[in-house]
């Protein structure tokens, strides 16, 4: 029975529906007013919260968190974020920004909010002429080692889904970078989603819009810039110096990404504290979309008409490691992801409608420094240099292209070669190789071990009709810088910041974002 009169008022609802009701606005407001008891001509505006996929029984529901407007209008704040004001900094402090990923543009952000002018050095091109180069490496089988999928601007992020979950505590400096990223042209729906996503497809447009930002600012970015040293006063870092003999003066941010070996081999020798870090290694695996939506959503079907393509999470402990999924771009594609000759590196990602033929993730063994006897001599590098030995074995040097070894699922798994394979998202094209041979043994073991423990938990997942391709290594940092926990600075050396995923204190683009943040209220505070 409806109430015939109502009041001006606000409710915040929670309601657990099906996706036919999530997905359509006239059936979500209906399903409001039958919960509510109202009519659903006084329902003026619904803005979700919230919303997560809860796969786990036969019936996939939707669990929604509403705010509703009943016989009144939201105001604009409602509606829309509110956005950082940044000021002029043209006549403000210098400081250096080594990196245009994550990190580094949301380090070069934060300093401008707190009056200071970034000088942002990217050692790669803008993320609208990096594309080119991306595209030549799996038309030409060209590894441009200063532009490619790993680096230039925006990061390895930046061609990798976009994807923004993360496991930080922090959630009010979650919520801060999401808004950022809405307010530099991400979709609203970031906000709300349990794992949300950008899309490969309009990530750099996002990262385009937060460099014009920072130039609007009095910032500063150079393209094509690599750092090739730091400019020392004793234990103090007074600014680095670039490939070209230039000096850039002011505190440091390095916020140089997980690839950046050059700079790690730049820090030993100039006998900056370093220390190696566990890492992961193993593939990525490549099933067709509508067999995981048939898995995942429990319906011959698929995901039918309103639900999005199904991601996975596996993971499993095998003889005292983690074996686990990574990065699972569903509806994506794989690429190419080497930063130098004589690589082999595999990556994910998929557009904003993750709407292509093949789900894929990374299939990771978890690798210690302890693991690696073998290579102790290479101290503070040695998982590093465990990661380029399992990158070259990858590499045919005789065909000397990314064409990369592949190997279906089940065969891995039994250990034989694989007579065909099947089609597959990956450009540079696959060729048969016993991938269970190519990695580590204590790698290999261990994955085809973890693939029969998935297979038996989610029926049909261990399969011929998936694909394994090599190799995946670039999962984090092989090497942390050490910085005090209270100022962010390196351990020995003022002056010098160690940031995000490079330096290893991140995992993704949201936990680089966060630790860009911190960075810079960290120098900033230094600076005052």
């Amino acid at each position: 029975m409806w109430h015939k009169q109502t009041i001006q008022m606000i409710e915040t609802l929670e309601m657990r529906v099906t996706p036919e009701v999530a997905y359509v606005p006239l059936r979500l407001q209906a399903a409001i007013s039958t919960r509510l008891q109202i009519d659903v001509n006084h329902i003026c505006h619904v803005k979700i919260v919230r919303r997560s996929i809860d796969a786990r029984q036969r019936q996939v529901m939707v669990n929604l968190s509403l705010k509703i407007w009943v016989d009144e209008n939201p105001s604009e704040v409602d509606c829309a974020p509110v956005c950082p004001v940044y000021p002029d900094v043209s006549d403000g402090r210098q400081a250096v920004v080594v990196g245009a990923g994550p990190a580094g543009l949301f380090a070069a952000l934060r300093l401008i909010e707190l009056g200071m002018r970034p000088v942002v050095l990217e050692r790669g091109k803008s993320v609208e002429e990096r594309g080119k180069d991306m595209a030549r490496i799996a038309r030409e089988n060209v590894v441009d080692p200063d532009s490619n999928y790993c680096f230039g601007e925006g990061g390895a992020g930046a061609y990798s889904d976009g994807k923004l979950y993360t496991r930080s505590k922090k959630r009010g400096s979650v919520e801060e970078v999401l808004r950022t990223l809405v307010c530099h042209g991400a979709s609203e729906d970031i906000l709300v989603d349990a794992h949300p996503h950008i899309g490969t497809d309009r990530l750099p447009k996002v990262i385009s819009a937060l460099r014009h930002t920072i130039l609007k600012s009095g910032g500063e970015v150079r393209f094509s810039t690599r750092v090739d040293d730091l400019v020392m006063e004793g234990d103090n870092v007074k600014g680095v110096v670039t490939s070209d003999g230039s000096i850039i003066s002011g505190p440091v941010i390095l916020a140089t990404g997980h690839s950046a070996r050059d700079i790690y081999e730049m820090l030993h020798r100039r006998g900056v504290a370093i220390e190696p870090k566990g890492i992961a290694v193993g593939v990525r695996l490549e099933h067709p979309q509508q067999l995981i939506d048939r898995i995942q959503y429990h319906n011959p079907g698929g995901r039918g008409k309103y639900l999005p393509a199904a991601e996975y999470s596996m993971l499993t402990r095998v003889e005292g490691r983690g074996v686990y999924s990574f990065c699972m771009c569903p509806g994506g594609v794989i690429i190419p992801a080497a930063t130098g000759t004589g690589q082999l590196v595999v990556n994910g990602m998929s557009p904003a409608s993750r709407g292509g033929k093949w789900a894929n993730s990374g299939m990771v063994v978890e690798v210690l420094p302890e693991d690696l006897g073998e290579y102790s001599d290479a101290g503070p590098l040695m998982v590093m240099r465990f990661q380029e030995d399992v990158e070259r074995s990858f590499y045919d040097d005789a065909e000397g292209s990314q064409n990369a070894p592949a190997q279906r699922m089940r065969d891995f798994v039994d250990g034989k070669p694989s007579a065909s394979l099947p089609a597959t998202s990956y450009a540079p094209g696959i060729h048969s190789a016993r991938i269970d041979k190519l990695l580590p043994p204590f790698i290999a073991g261990r994955l085809q071990k973890g693939f029969a423990d998935f297979g038996r938990k989610s029926r049909g997942f261990l399969t011929n009709e998936a694909v394994l391709i090599g190799a995946e290594t670039r999962t984090s940092s092989p090497v942390r810088i050490p910085r005090d926990p209270e100022n962010l600075c390196h351990v020995a050396l003022s002056g010098l910041y160690p940031c995000g995923e490079g330096a290893g204190y991140a995992g993704g683009i949201v936990s680089a974002a966060i630790d860009g943040r911190r960075c810079a209220e960290a120098l900033a505070a230094a600076c005052r």
